[in-house]
């Protein structure tokens, strides 16, 4: 499935169901394992199991492939894995605490000894 279909298919279940604070982050350049990260926050923890549950049945019901569900027995971060795409699903204080947002938006900044190592290897 076309990654921009299922984002929208993602987003849409979120706000079905009244997520806040819906964050989609491109992770193209920064991992190779997924392509997206959707961060959403829910109220309590039968909302962020519901947000869950909806998240994976839109996206079965459009033919998409979901490769996994974790979390849901506590409910206070709950994660879709749809292959492509990875869903968090978490309480405002949960989210607030783990910051996830900064994580993958922030490119890391190489040291100045692994530039210099790289820069010797190339020259060898």
């Amino acid at each position: 499935m076309d990654i921009r279909k299922l984002q929208k298919i993602v987003v849409t279940a979120l706000e079905d169901i009244k997520a806040k604070d819906i964050e989609v982050l491109n992770t193209t350049k920064l991992t190779a394992l997924f392509d997206r990260v959707i961060i959403a926050s829910g109220d309590s923890n039968r909302q962020t199991r519901a947000l869950a549950r909806n998240v994976h049945d839109k996206v079965k019901e459009a033919g998409g492939t979901v490769v996994g569900t974790e979390g849901e027995d506590s409910g206070e971060w709950v994660l879709v894995d749809l292959g492509d795409i990875i869903v968090h699903i978490m309480l405002p204080t949960i989210r607030a605490h783990y910051n996830l947002e900064e994580l993958w938006t922030k490119v890391p900044k190489r040291s100045k000894k692994s530039t210099e190592r790289d820069e010797s290897e190339a020259d060898e």
